[in-house]
């Protein structure tokens, strides 16, 4: 039950903390001042998830709408992870209604034994926390555990639908905005089992009905891969998209994919799914030959964004076993020191999957789990099987070997570096010597502009608001961090000042306390060039400050691409149909006479004053925030765009040419 303070309510304490009376000078009810139980709501069944949906489905926004589709889903998952279903088929109609169907056992429809007179189906979908993963009878594992996903999807539906088939019989009931409209109905005999539920969202509570195809199938995708032996479908009728997941090889497919852009060492990914102490550890990995470390952990079919235990467990075993075999096989010298975790992680692909009856995630959004069981359940499943695997292939152990070596030695010139880096910061009190800095010092208020070129640079600088607002000019383009090690990226002079000037660090010695700068804007001129400046930024940031894109630090400024003159006013267009519109409209409203169109081929070319009005000013610019919403995906693309392998680069670019962005 929570207070709701009256929004006057600094104007009604005293300077003793005391409440005042009114303007009349009279205290309302009991000397309470007009707080008493009146003003202490009560919501009932489904309306607090009404009130507050960003509570239970984290936002109202196009991340939203797809909760409310996975939370349907997860629930068939569970039934396809305790054996009784195999096939989920989920359908957006042209509405924008979605039907989510399985073959699992059905919700069962019987009298429920704590609410005489209504139905089990009924009670799970009008009230929260009420299902089969509390008491353990229904599901020895499962994705849910607060009982709150179906009930929570109806409640922030215009309407929902439910069919169970079970037992040879079909039972439907509708509801409207989580309130039933009709009782539990007896459709007749039907044959097969499961559930079949239908619903559409409720725009008085939820923002869009926007649904992304690809993010929902790069989803479901996963959700294949981490259930082998599962059929799972995603039909699109509002533009007849279609597409069906199924992987016999579980996780062994879902790092092929990974590594489908990259160089392996390794003929084929170890794999191995066993049962330690009543915990379900499932991994595979596979070594190539980048920089980068892949690592993607689930329990119970979650992603574990944050790790965990799970992911402490591997990591322990696979440094500790690869350093026992290279002191084994004579490939570490005594002289040598060990290696360390960064050094075995680099150039690895791994999906860690555990299922374990009781799990306990570290927050409501489930992105740690915290289970010390798992640990060593999966540090023993770790060692095991790449002890044998090391023993079984000695050439691929080298080869390992020898990648995690050289690592080693990469990763004391990176220290080296680092501490050069490191030390002439604390010598010098200036920042790098074309970081023009703001006066504001504290960082949720200030903005560092990455800008392409000096011409740029010098239009930014004298542009700018120089209160808030910082330049750092670069010089052509950085190093393409895809292709090369720590140690030589932290050579490269424009990395260096952006590290500098940023003051979070990299890699393991990023520390996010030390922002200077709580919005980080990439301003790039709209050509190839600028698009690909852009491009070896990002790729950067993505793989050495990931934070910063997760915490939404980092942004993309939007310059326009044309200036359209009409009369005295100048309109500044930063689209070719925007441009096409307003000529139009000049032309119908001055007989047929062009307007004067400008095209910027560059931010250099614009002068302080039409930077800051365009560009920079925040009343009037346009950033675009980058986030991740998928990191499988966007992991897939940089090594695909950025990395050495030019057959998939080849082919992504001519199934894509119709929208390259050409500056002709």
């Amino acid at each position: 039950m929570a207070e709701q303070v009256p929004d006057d309510h600094e104007a009604l304490l005293g300077h003793d903390g005391n409440y005042k009376g009114n303007e009349d000078g009279k205290v309302n009810g009991n000397g309470n001042n007009g707080y008493s139980g009146q003003n202490i709501q009560i919501l009932e069944g489904l309306e607090a998830v009404r009130v507050r949906p960003g509570m239970y489905i984290g936002a109202t926004d196009q991340r939203g709408l797809h909760h409310l589709i996975t939370e349907v889903v997860d629930n068939s998952v569970d039934e396809v992870m305790a054996g009784y279903a195999d096939t989920i088929k989920v359908t957006i109609h042209e509405d924008c209604s979605v039907t989510i169907e399985d073959n699992g056992r059905g919700i069962p429809v019987d009298e429920h034994s704590q609410r005489p007179g209504m139905s089990t189906l009924e009670v799970v979908m009008t009230v929260l926390h009420a299902g089969g993963k509390f008491g353990g009878g229904g599901y020895q594992i499962s994705s849910g555990l607060h009982g709150v996903g179906v009930s929570v999807v109806n409640a922030l539906s215009e309407w929902c639908q439910v069919d169970v088939k079970r037992d040879g019989t079909l039972w439907r009931q509708r509801y409207e905005k989580g309130v039933p409209t009709t009782k539990l109905l007896n459709m007749g005999p039907v044959e097969g089992q499961g559930n079949i539920t239908s619903f559409l969202p409720d725009l008085t509570v939820m923002e869009t009905r926007d649904y992304s195809f690809d993010i929902l199938a790069q989803r479901f995708r996963e959700m294949a891969y981490l259930n082998h032996g599962m059929t799972i479908s995603l039909i699109d009728e509002r533009d007849d998209r279609e597409a069906t997941f199924y992987f016999e090889g579980g996780l062994v497919s879902f790092v092929r994919h990974l590594n489908k852009n990259r160089t392996k060492l390794q003929a084929r990914p170890v794999s191995v799914a066993r049962e330690v102490d009543g915990v379900k550890v499932e991994l595979a990995f596979q070594y190539n030959d980048s920089w980068a470390s892949t690592e993607f952990s689930f329990a119970n079919g979650i992603n574990t964004v944050d790790g965990g235990m799970h992911v402490t467990g591997f990591r322990s075993a696979l440094t500790r076993t690869l350093n026992d075999y290279a002191r084994k096989a004579n490939l570490l010298k005594e002289k040598d020191g060990n290696l360390s975790g960064d050094d075995v992680r680099q150039g690895l692909t791994v999906v860690i999957s555990v299922k374990i009856a009781n799990p306990q995630f570290e927050a409501q959004t489930k992105s740690k789990l915290n289970n010390a069981e798992v640990r060593s359940a999966v540090e023993t499943v770790t060692s095991d099987v790449l002890t044998q695997y090391l023993e079984e292939n000695p050439s691929e152990a080298k080869v390992i070997i020898d990648k995690c070596l050289t690592s080693a030695r990469a990763r004391e010139a990176a220290r080296a570096a680092r501490d050069l880096i490191q030390r002439k910061s604390a010598l010098d009190t200036t920042l790098p010597g074309k970081l023009a800095d703001c006066s504001e010092k504290h960082a949720d208020r200030c903005e560092l502009y990455l800008v392409e070129g000096d011409s740029a640079g010098g239009s930014a600088k004298q542009g700018r608001d120089r209160h808030f607002q910082a330049i750092l000019p670069l010089r052509g383009k950085i190093l393409n961090v895809e292709r090369v090690g720590l140690d030589k990226i932290l050579k490269n002079e424009e990395v260096k000042n952006i590290i500098t000037a940023i003051g979070v660090g990299i890699d393991e010695h990023f520390n996010m306390a030390k922002l200077r700068y709580g919005r980080i804007v990439i301003m790039c001129d709209a050509d190839v060039d600028g698009a690909h400046i852009r491009t070896l930024l990002l790729t950067f940031f993505f793989r050495h400050m990931p934070q910063l894109i997760t915490d939404g630090h980092l942004y993309i400024a939007q310059p326009p691409l044309f200036h359209v003159k009409m009369g005295k006013q100048i309109h500044y267009v930063y689209a070719d149909e925007e441009r096409d519109a307003l000529v139009s409209e000049y032309k119908a409203s001055h007989n047929g006479k062009e307007p004067e169109v400008g095209r910027y081929k560059g931010l250099g070319e614009m002068n302080p004053e039409t930077l800051w009005d365009t560009t920079m000013d925040p009343d009037k610019r346009t950033i675009l925030q980058v986030t991740i919403e998928e990191a499988v995906e966007a992991d897939k693309v940089f090594s695909m765009l950025m990395g050495d392998e030019v057959g998939p680069r080849k082919r992504f670019i001519e199934s894509h040419a119709k929208n390259a962005n050409l500056d002709i």
